[in-house]
């Protein structure tokens, strides 16, 4: 064959033949859309991280996460979401009501795996638990509707208190809600319930000064993730006013708050790492149910009730899946 002739063959099959990069399979990329800080949120993130590994999915190995922080500032979601959706990313994960539907907004074709709470079928979210159709499923955590089950618990180690104040973040979605719910409670225990509200850091310390002006026996912390991104000053403000206090997240009795009533966040978080994963080999948004906790934990800081002056009843102490002395 004539050098010529070989030239022309071998260009032939150099062009029908795909780019080196179209043969190697880019990494997959995740988009995390937080509405808090990574800090706050580092006990979710090692259990999304977790469920990641359980499919097979490894951070920086074989799957690539663009991480986008709201830092506790909601109108910020939309534009990360935005952004998040212009890198092309595979899969989207979002977190409660407002992170939810700013992803939602940003894109109807990319899959978005949620954490949030509330009813997602009225807010338009999904189609249904079971079958939630379009482009999104994930983990809904009863955020809002555990709140009157925290008005009984705080009730029961002060039951001399005629007066439980809530506390509230006005910003949030299901603010009004979660005031009607814990408001309905009161009344059928006959307590009296004054409603705090607080959507920045030099609001919540006006609150607690509201608080203790209104001499409120105790405190209901409202489920929101601004209040998580708070837990520090949250629980300072308590420890330093002598307030019995109750809170969504095992993570507040932790940091030497009083009660926390809620799912496990790290349990959740990895569950929603394993749909992200199943979503990457293949597997549909809208073929994945929405799935609930199956247990709520109630972890009481003993050592907290003591500097308070209190016994806790030993009816909340066996019910306790965690007593931290």
């Amino acid at each position: 064959m004539r050098r010529r002739e070989l030239m022309l063959l071998l260009g032939g099959a150099m062009a029908m033949a795909p780019p080196l990069q179209a043969q190697q399979k880019a990494m997959p990329m995740i988009g995390f859309l937080g509405n808090i800080s990574p800090a706050v949120n580092a006990p979710g993130l090692a259990g999304f991280r977790q469920g990641l590994s359980e499919t097979g999915y490894v951070e920086g190995q074989n799957v690539a996460i663009e991480y986008r922080w709201a830092e506790g500032h909601y109108d910020r979601l939309p534009a990360l979401a935005a952004d998040l959706v212009a890198l092309k990313v595979d899969v989207i994960v979002a977190s409660a009501g407002t992170g939810i539907a700013a992803a939602k907004g940003a894109t109807s074709t990319i899959p978005i795996v949620f954490f949030g709470g509330g009813d997602l079928v009225a807010a338009g979210l999904v189609a249904s638990l079971a079958r939630p159709g379009g482009n999104l499923t994930g983990f809904s955590i009863f955020g809002r509707e555990l709140n009157p089950k925290r008005l009984d618990l705080v009730s029961e180690v002060v039951p001399q208190a005629r007066k439980i104040a809530l506390l509230v973040n006005p910003s949030g979605p299901s603010a009004e809600l979660t005031m009607l719910d814990v408001q309905e409670a009161a009344s059928a225990k006959g307590l009296q319930l004054p409603i705090l509200k607080a959507s920045s850091e030099s609001e919540i310390d006006a609150a607690f000064t509201s608080l203790v002006q209104l001499q409120a026996g105790g405190l209901v912390v409202g489920s929101d993730p601004f209040f998580n991104s708070r837990r520090e000053q949250l629980v300072a403000l308590a420890t330093r006013h002598a307030v019995p206090a109750i809170y969504e997240w095992r993570e507040f009795a932790e940091a030497g708050g009083l009660i926390s009533y809620g799912p496990s966040i790290t349990d959740t978080w990895r569950q929603i790492g394993i749909y992200a994963g199943k979503i990457l080999k293949g597997a549909k948004p809208a073929d994945l149910p929405v799935q609930q906790p199956t247990r709520i934990e109630l972890v009481v800081n003993l050592k907290t009730a003591q500097a308070l002056g209190l016994t806790v009843p030993p009816s909340i102490l066996a019910r306790a899946d965690e007593v931290i002395e």
